[in-house]
Formats: structure tokens, C-alpha cells, sequence
């Protein structure tokens, strides 16, 4: 299974943090990109480039200019579109249709998020029927879904390894 993800109207003046932070849980809990539209930040796609180099992995952030395009294609091209909302249907009534999918793009909002995403999406998931957190939505579908593979999964290519300890931070050049 390929999950990739869609910030929608970033702000760089209001969510920088907030964006970062969801490409940083998309990549450590296994997604393979994250999509951007609302203004283009560099900063962020840097950042994570950084991040790969360090600790392994491609995760890609990519900068798109049409969203509303974007998720028609994805759907024509045989991915499956999910919006992430409080109003959805809860994801657990959707756990096993959703793990037999194998393309999915999740659709995340930064301001209020367009009523056409709500109609062009395959589904309108929820997490809780509750305010929260989109990067809370993103870690809780992503755990979820792929059944915890971001406590096993393997990040190739990094300059770093971590080392699990109970007491210290251990970490190791590899390159």
C-alpha cells in the first residue's frame, strides 16, 4: 500500500510548524510524499530533505498548484481519495476496505477546508467526531491502517541510526 498526503492552504506565516509537522509524522508512521498547495514554502521541503539525509528515506514534499485537479487525477489514475474530518464516517467502521487499497491519498485542511473536497473525495473519514488536530488525524489513520509498521519499518540511506535505550539517546554514524 502507497499513502501519500495533501496539506491544503498552507499558510507560511501561520503554519509552517504545522506543515513540517505533518510531513514529519507522514514520514516516520510510513507515507511515502506529502502534496502542498496555498503558498509555496522551500523551507519546509528543505527541512525534510534534511531529515532523509540524516535518517534515512525519501519522503518527498512537493509543492502543487491546483488541488481540486490534483484529486480528480488521483481518483482517474486508480488512487483512492480520503479526506480526514470530524464529520466523516469513523475509521474504524472502515479499517478493512481501506487496508485493501493500494494507492490513497489523505486530504487534510489548514483553514476551513472547501466544501468541494468534502463531494469529489472517496471518503470523508473520521478519527473521533471531535476538534483535533490534523497531524493527530494523519499519525491515528497512518497507525492504524498500516497495523503499526512505523515501529518496524527500516529507513535506508540515512547518515544516522538510533538506537532504542530506556535511559539514553544513542545514535550512530553509519556513513
Amino acid at each position: 500500500m502507497e499513502i501519500s498526503i495533501l496539506r491544503l492552504s498552507h499558510r507560511i506565516v501561520r503554519d509552517k510548524r504545522v506543515t513540517t509537522h505533518l510531513a514529519l509524522v507522514g514520514r516516520a508512521f510510513c507515507a511515502k510524499k506529502m502534496y502542498y498547495s496555498g503558498d509555496r514554502d522551500p523551507s519546509i521541503e528543505n527541512k525534510i530533505r534534511e531529515v532523509n539525509e540524516r535518517f534515512g528515506g525519501d519522503f518527498q514534499v512537493i509543492y502543487i498548484d491546483d488541488p481540486v485537479k490534483f484529486v480528480s487525477n488521483w481518483r482517474k489514475e486508480g488512487g483512492t481519495a480520503i479526506h480526514l474530518t470530524m464529520y466523516g464516517i469513523p475509521l474504524t467502521h472502515l479499517l478493512d476496505e481501506l487496508r485493501r487499497k493500494e494507492r490513497i491519498l489523505l486530504i487534510v485542511g489548514s483553514e476551513k477546508v472547501p466544501r468541494v473536497y468534502y463531494e469529489i473525495v472517496d471518503y470523508n473519514v473520521s478519527i473521533t467526531n471531535q476538534p483535533h488536530s490534523e497531524i493527530a488525524a494523519i499519525a491515528v489513520f497512518l497507525d492504524r491502517v498500516l497495523d503499526g509498521l512505523e515501529f518496524t519499518h527500516e529507513f535506508s540511506g540515512g547518515a544516522y541510526r538510533i538506537i532504542p535505550s530506556s535511559r539514553d539517546k544513542k545514535l550512530i554514524r553509519i556513513r
